[in-house]
C-alpha cells in the first residue's frame, strides 16, 4: 500500500484505472486488496449470497477485521439472504458494521410486516440500492457490475454472467468514498443490530450471545479453509492473488475518471415510480455529445419515452448506436426481457444495431475450458457488464441497466473514463461480444426461434401487463 500511495501523490489530480473483464481478475483484484488492508474497507453491494464465493469473501472480511482493520458493510435488503445469527453474529464484531439498505423485505421484516410494507409503500419497497462498490484504506478501489456470488466470477458451473468492473486509484476514488458515506449516514440505511430487537408481529427478535458468536466464526473459519467446499480453481486464484495482482497493476492506466453516482433514495418522488437521477442525468448527457458512434453493454434493454426520445435525435444527426444485450436465451430476468420484446422491433426501424447474447457463446470456452469441472461443457452465458462508450474516446464502466428502473427508482454508481486507450480496449471486447460467434443479429436473425414454445409463450404473457415502470 505504500508504493500504491506514493504513486498515487504522484499522480496528483489523476485517476489510475484498469478495466477487470474476466472474473478471475475481479476476484483476484477483490482478494489482494483485503489482504493488503492496513486501515479500513468499505463494501456496498446489492447481491451478496450464501454461496462458495459468497462465505470466503465473508471469512476473508472477518479476518482483515480480526487484525484490525476497520470493515463497513452496507448490503441492500432485496437479495440477502445470509442467516439471521450469522448477520448478527458478524455485525457484533467490534471492527465490523453492517447496515442495510431500505430493509423492508428481509433482514429483521416479518411477513405480516412485508405485507404490509408492500400495500402501504409500493414505491419505496421497490426503491434498491444497486451500487457495487469496494474501497480499501480510502487509497483502491473496485466499481462495476459484479455483486458477491460465484455466477459473476465465472465460478458457476450451470450459469454464469459476463461482467465488467474497474480498478481505481487516486482522485476518484476520493468521490467514491463520499458517496459511501452519504449511503451509510443515510436513514436508509440502518444497522442490523437494530432489525432483530423488535417484538410483536411486524418485526423479528433474534439475538446472539457471545459463546454462539464465538461458534459462528469459528464455523466460518473452518468452512473457508475445507479444501472440500471450495473448486480448485477458487483456492488457487486466491492463493495466486500477489502475484497475479502485480501484472494487473503494471497494466494501470492514469487519466481523468468521473466517479457517479445517485444520492440515497434516488429522487424526491414520493408516489409515482419516475424521477430520474444524477446517473441518467451525466449518462444522457455522456450520451448526447457523441459525434460519430455509441456502443452500448447492458443485460437488460428497455427504453422509456424520454430515453427513446434523446436517441431519436442522436440517430437522426448520423450517429451509429449498436447495443449488445441478452437473447431470449440467455437472459435471467424474463420480466425485463419481456419489455424489450415489447419495443424490439420499433427500436430496430428507429435505426439501433442490436445484437442478443447467445446462451452458449464462443468466448465462454476460453473462459470455462481453464477449469476441469467444466471443460467442454455447455454452461449459459448471461450478459451483466452494464458499459457505455462514446465516439471511442469515453467510456462509462457501472451498474446503471439501460430500464426504467436503473433510470428512476435503483440508485446507481459508476465511472465515466475520458481516455482513448482504455475507451477503445473496452469497445473492442464488446464489439467481440457482439460477433456472430457470441450474439445474433436482432434484425435478421430471429433469436426467439432459439428457445422452447413454452418460454417465448411465458414472455408472452408478460408483455401484456402493465408493468414497464418496474423493469
Amino acid at each position: 500500500m505504500q508504493l500504491v500511495a506514493a504513486e498515487i501523490a504522484r499522480q496528483e489530480g489523476k485517476s489510475g484505472v484498469h478495466v477487470l473483464d474476466t472474473g478471475t481478475e475481479a476476484l483476484i483484484t477483490r482478494a489482494w486488496l483485503v489482504e493488503q488492508a492496513q486501515e479500513s474497507i468499505e463494501v456496498q453491494y446489492f447481491i451478496w449470497s450464501t454461496d462458495n464465493i459468497g462465505i470466503l469473501a465473508a471469512e476473508t472480511l472477518l479476518r482483515a477485521a480480526e487484525r484490525g482493520v476497520k470493515v463497513r458493510v452496507i448490503v441492500d435488503d432485496l437479495l440477502i439472504n445470509a442467516p439471521d445469527k450469522s448477520l448478527l453474529a458478524l455485525a457484533h464484531h467490534p471492527n465490523i458494521d453492517i447496515r442495510i439498505y431500505n430493509p423492508k423485505n428481509s433482514v429483521g421484516v416479518t411477513l405480516a410486516r412485508r405485507a404490509f410494507n408492500a400495500l402501504t409503500d409500493f414505491r419505496g419497497i421497490n426503491q434498491r440500492m444497486h451500487d457495487k462498490t469496494f474501497i480499501v484504506d480510502g487509497k483502491i478501489a473496485v466499481a462495476g457490475g459484479r455483486n458477491m456470488a460465484a455466477e459473476y466470477y465465472d465460478y458457476n458451473h450451470e450459469f454464469n454472467f459476463r461482467d465488467r468492473d474497474v480498478l481505481l486509484l487516486g482522485s476518484a476514488v476520493k468521490t467514491m468514498q463520499a458517496s459511501f458515506e452519504r449511503f451509510w449516514e443515510s436513514p436508509l440505511s440502518a444497522r442490523v443490530e437494530d432489525l432483530y430487537n423488535g417484538l410483536g408481529l411486524m418485526q423479528k427478535n433474534v439475538s446472539a450471545d457471545s459463546d454462539e458468536v464465538q461458534a459462528i466464526y469459528r464455523e466460518l473459519g473452518a468452512y473457508a479453509q475445507a479444501p472440500e467446499n471450495f473448486a480448485p480453481e477458487v483456492r488457487q486464484a486466491i492463493t495466486a492473488a500477489p502475484a497475479a495482482f502485480a501484472e494487473i497493476a503494471r497494466q494501470i492506466v492514469w487519466s481523468r475518471v468521473e466517479f457517479i453516482s445517485d444520492m440515497p433514495g434516488k429522487n424526491a418522488n414520493t408516489f409515482s415510480l419516475d424521477g430520474g437521477g444524477l446517473s441518467t442525468s451525466a449518462l444522457a448527457e455522456m450520451a448526447a455529445q457523441a459525434q460519430t458512434r455509441i456502443t452500448i453493454q447492458s443485460p437488460y434493454l428497455v427504453l422509456s419515452n424520454e430515453a427513446i426520445e434523446l436517441f431519436r435525435g442522436i440517430l437522426a444527426r448520423g450517429v451509429t448506436v449498436r447495443i449488445n444485450t441478452n437473447s431470449l436465451a440467455s437472459t435471467d430476468n424474463i420480466q425485463a426481457f419481456s419489455g424489450y420484446r415489447n419495443q424490439r422491433k420499433k427500436l430496430l426501424k428507429m435505426g439501433f444495431e442490436i445484437f442478443e447474447y447467445k446462451p452458449y457463446p464462443q468466448v465462454q470456452q476460453a473462459l470455462m475450458n481453464r477449469f476441469e469441472a467444466t471443460k467442454n461443457k455447455q454452461l449459459v452465458f448471461g450478459l451483466h457488464a452494464k458499459t457505455m462508450v462514446v465516439d471511442g474516446a469515453r467510456v462509462y464502466v457501472g451498474t446503471y441497466n439501460f430500464d426504467p428502473r436503473s433510470q428512476n427508482l435503483n440508485t446507481e454508481a459508476g465511472v465515466i473514463i475520458h481516455d482513448e486507450s482504455v475507451a477503445r480496449k473496452v469497445e473492442a471486447a464488446i464489439e467481440v461480444d457482439m460477433a456472430p460467434g457470441n450474439s445474433w443479429n436482432a434484425a435478421s436473425d430471429d433469436p426467439d426461434r432459439h428457445v422452447p414454445l413454452a418460454k417465448r409463450s411465458k414472455v408472452r404473457l408478460w408483455q401484456n401487463l402493465p408493468i414497464k415502470p418496474l423493469l
